[in-house]
């Protein structure tokens, strides 16, 4: 019996993004079983990316590798998000590889139109995501009854989605190798202070990206009030994050008097890749070990620490403190917890999970906001309550800590690890069938010929031009209604939108490998019964010069209905031009004179295809079915 073969479709394997780690994970664990046949989709980079040759497993780019096709689908934002989620290539790569099981790790929002192309009813489709905030998002819940298979990452989403009907919901955590951050001996622990003047401390540790969403200046407040109430703690707060996007912490430490001296962070030299905790001085120190002259700034997503350098720093940490509005998982926590740290967190969205007693954590109240636009929950974290709740680790006794601690490892183990976490994705997998592919795997076609009823309010007239000629169902959060909106607004007519809608349509009929034919087909004039077609797609000044030989090639095949082959955004010179026809948009697979013309079984589409784009040493383009005529007779006697 075969093996089943997987398409994990996510961030790549290799990038520092919580999905990418989890494919890392998750991918490697799959392989090592034996059991199945690996293919992965990539978000984020090209088809056929170099990097993608050099894994176990085979692996596609999400993009499209034509800087042409990908221009076209940028055109239009929502089209646009599809394709930087893979809406453009996943076609091909389930044509070419013919997966069993489709798995997609990503925002909910990334598998667009997904649930409308063939493959989806056929394969086990199953969707992994991670939702942060009530009430659910309108696309998560629309796409329920259309995901078989479908997961989240906190338990908080979960029970929404069922309290709403959808039972079949279920958790499935975002998987950690917790083997990368562990407990440090006391005495190396002692050996890191020491080493960073920080013997007698009380540390309270946040590793954050410096987003909005985490709430610096509530930390700040609750640290400020914890500081003076409990001086004998000479309490440090280490913000291991950077410090020139997100949040202006130097101006808030000022704004509330707290002494920059208090406030730790994590610098490191892109040198010789030593890190260094200190208080916060300004971007391009001068590194203490190197030597180097500027070359420390604040750690961030390009230039950081390794992970062991990071299981280091959560060592250096008394207590974690982890305040949000609102997060799909926060690693973070996880990592702090297996390095045995008792965490603080935001008892909302996924925090809930992790500031339970099981989990050796301690909930941090929060009040209500919603966000402006989306009008989501959020939470603002209680200073006040961060201060207590620091007091509380503060005051704990050695022995009861020490056993709250060692929960906290245990409990990411049993439950995020990459064996808890594949274990669970297998046991999923297994129950799938191995799929018999002898479905029609055409595409329902786009509809340029589609004209939109009289409606009179413009929102609702997107909406019906995206679902009735593009076949994409977008609401009024989609950017792609934002910017048609817009251009309405500001005196765009609809006639010129219509138009762009159509043009798009005819485009991604032609696009789609075995829809070339069913496209041209539609195109073409079956009353005319001999046909010439002149491929030039760009640039201008080429169709221009082109125009030019038009009169000649008329005058050679006077009997012949000649098409003229460009991008449509050339069609404005071809049009009114006695000589020609009709103009059609070009596809690639025209540079393919035996497709045009014909060949063995292959009726064609042309008696006669001209490709002057082309030099005749590249491709085999003289053929014309023995049809050439010859205007001027070269020979002298």
């Amino acid at each position: 019996m075969r093996k089943k073969k997987i398409l994990f479709h996510s961030n790549h394997c290799k990038v520092f993004t919580g999905f990418g780690k989890n494919a890392k994970n998750i991918l490697k664990y799959l392989y090592d079983t034996d059991n199945y046949e690996i293919v992965e989709l990539s978000n984020g980079l090209k088809y056929s990316d170099p990097k993608l040759k050099y894994l176990p497993w085979k692996c596609y780019g999400g993009l499209p590798d034509s800087p042409e096709v990908h221009a076209e689908w940028s055109k239009d934002a929502s089209r646009a998000r599809i394709m930087n989620y893979g809406g453009a290539t996943i076609d091909e790569v389930i044509r070419e590889e013919r997966p069993d099981i489709y798995i997609g790790a990503e925002d909910i929002w990334a598998f667009g139109d997904f649930y409308k192309r063939k493959w989806w009813s056929n394969l086990n489709c199953m969707i992994w995501t991670t939702l942060d905030s009530l009430p659910i998002l309108p696309e998560a819940i629309a796409a329920a009854p259309q995901i078989k298979h479908y997961f989240v990452w906190a338990t908080f989403a979960e029970r929404a989605l069922r309290q709403l009907g959808h039972k079949h919901v279920k958790t499935m955590r975002g998987s950690l190798d917790t083997t990368i951050f562990n407990p440090l001996p006391d005495s190396q622990k002692k050996h890191l202070r020491s080493r960073f003047n920080l013997d007698s401390n009380f540390i309270i540790g946040f590793v954050f990206r410096n987003q909005l969403r985490k709430s610096v200046p509530n930390l700040l407040d609750g640290f400020k009030s914890f500081a003076e109430n409990n001086p004998l703690s000479q309490a440090k707060l280490l913000l291991h994050t950077h410090w020139s996007e997100g949040w202006d912490i130097p101006r808030l430490l000022e704004e509330k008097g707290i002494n920059n001296e208090d406030v730790l962070t994590t610098y490191f030299c892109h040198k010789c890749n030593a890190y260094e905790i200190k208080p916060f001085k300004g971007q391009q120190q001068d590194c203490r070990f190197c030597g180097g002259a500027k070359t420390q700034i604040t750690t961030n997503v390009d230039h950081g620490v390794m992970d062991s350098q990071l299981n280091e720093i959560y060592n250096l940490m008394d207590v974690y403190c982890h305040p949000f509005t609102s997060g799909g998982q926060e690693i973070p926590v996880q990592e702090a917890k297996l390095t045995e740290l008792i965490t603080l967190v935001t008892d909302y969205s996924c925090g809930e999970d992790c500031c339970t007693e099981e989990s050796g954590g301690l909930p941090l109240n929060w009040t209500e906001y919603r966000e402006p636009g989306t009008q989501f929950i959020k939470a603002t974290t209680d200073p006040s309550h961060i201060s207590q709740q620091l007091q509380a680790v503060y005051d704990m006794p050695f022995d009861e800590k020490r056993k709250v601690e060692k929960l906290s490892r245990q409990w990411v183990i049993d439950n995020f690890s990459v064996k808890a976490i594949g274990q669970q994705l297998e046991a999923e997998l297994d129950k799938m069938p191995l799929i018999d592919w002898d479905f029609d795997f055409t595409e329902e076609r786009r509809h340029p010929e589609y004209i939109p009823p009289p409606i009179e309010d413009d929102g609702a007239w997107i909406i019906d031009i995206y679902k009735n000629i593009l076949n994409m169902d977008v609401t009024p959060n989609d950017q792609g209604f934002k910017d048609w909106s817009q251009a309405l607004r500001e005196g765009r007519k609809r006639e010129d939108i219509l138009n762009f809608f159509q043009e798009t349509a005819r485009k991604e009929n032609l696009s789609k490998g075995e829809e070339v034919s069913t496209g041209l087909t539609a195109l073409i004039d079956d009353k005319k019964e001999k046909r010439l077609v002149v491929v030039m797609p760009g640039s201008i000044g080429d169709v221009y010069m082109m125009t030019g030989l038009l009169p000649s090639l008329s005058e050679v095949y006077p009997e012949y209905a000649i098409y003229f082959a460009t991008d449509p955004k050339y069609f404005d010179i071809i049009k009114g031009n006695p000589h020609v026809y009709k103009a059609i948009p070009y596809h690639p697979k025209f540079d393919d004179l035996l497709f045009l013309e014909g060949h063995g079984s292959h009726a064609g589409f042309f008696d006669i295809a001209f490709l002057p784009n082309v030099g005749t040493q590249r491709i085999f383009n003289y053929q014309h079915n023995a049809q050439d005529k010859i205007q001027f007779d070269l020979c002298t006697s």
